[in-house]
């Protein structure tokens, strides 16, 4: 796993001055430990690495190396490494690579998509023209990001007829002649000479959002 370009694309977000900063490398290492192994909370992941003499060794952390503080590891994966794209970034250069082996050609596509219940209560749902968005107490990192995803894809007028105010970016939706809940769409793009998955990207369960994503992958691929 080679992440030796990763300290300069993240360069802008890092301070020259201030407290010793924490090496991103090894938090990205980390989040790959997560994720192999199904970790799903900071605070034990970084308990994890602590102790487990293998995930120190893929870290790059010695005996007496200290592991980030599971507060600081989330204040970095919520905002320099969300602000940064740096998922998207990593996911590019693993692709890129796999492309220049020959393990993918990125010549012919398919695409599909599979629908993924939302952590949200339908009981937590309400009409979407009913909810003041201006109401403090939904400012929320949720509410802002479903905001900030209205303006970019112009839907500001189109609002669902039904909103989670726990997750408000799922969209209220069914399968043919299942029940209805809160859902995402993850849509895949593949190669169909290797069968193998060049991109995900997950949208609301909304038809114009699945296609926008689509178009998307396709011209990072050919990128």
């Amino acid at each position: 796993m080679d992440l030796s370009d990763l300290r300069a694309y993240l360069a802008d977000f890092y301070s020259p001055i201030g407290r010793p900063l924490i090496d991103p490398e090894l938090m990205v290492r980390m989040l790959v430990v997560g994720y192999c192994y199904g970790i799903r909370s900071e605070r034990r992941l970084c308990e994890e690495v602590h102790l487990n003499l293998a995930y120190r060794w893929f870290c790059r952390l010695g005996l007496e190396d200290e592991v980030p503080n599971h507060s600081t590891f989330s204040k970095n994966r919520h905002g320099r490494f969300r602000d940064s794209d740096l998922f998207r970034w990593l996911f590019n250069e693993v692709l890129r690579r796999c492309m220049a082996a020959g393990l993918v050609k990125g010549e012919g596509f398919a695409v599909d998509a599979s629908i993924i219940k939302a952590d949200a209560s339908r009981q937590r749902g309400v009409a979407g023209d009913e909810i003041d968005w201006r109401d403090p107490a939904l400012s929320s990192r949720a509410v802002r990001e479903y905001l900030e995803a209205l303006d970019e894809e112009a839907l500001a007028e189109a609002l669902p007829k039904k909103v989670s105010l726990t997750d408000s970016l799922a969209r209220w939706t069914a399968a043919p002649g299942g029940p209805a809940y809160f859902a995402y769409s993850t849509n895949y793009l593949i190669d169909t000479e290797h069968g193998v998955i060049l991109d995900v990207e997950a949208t609301p369960a909304h038809r114009t959002a699945e296609v926008d994503s689509t178009k998307t992958m396709v011209e990072r691929v050919e990128a």
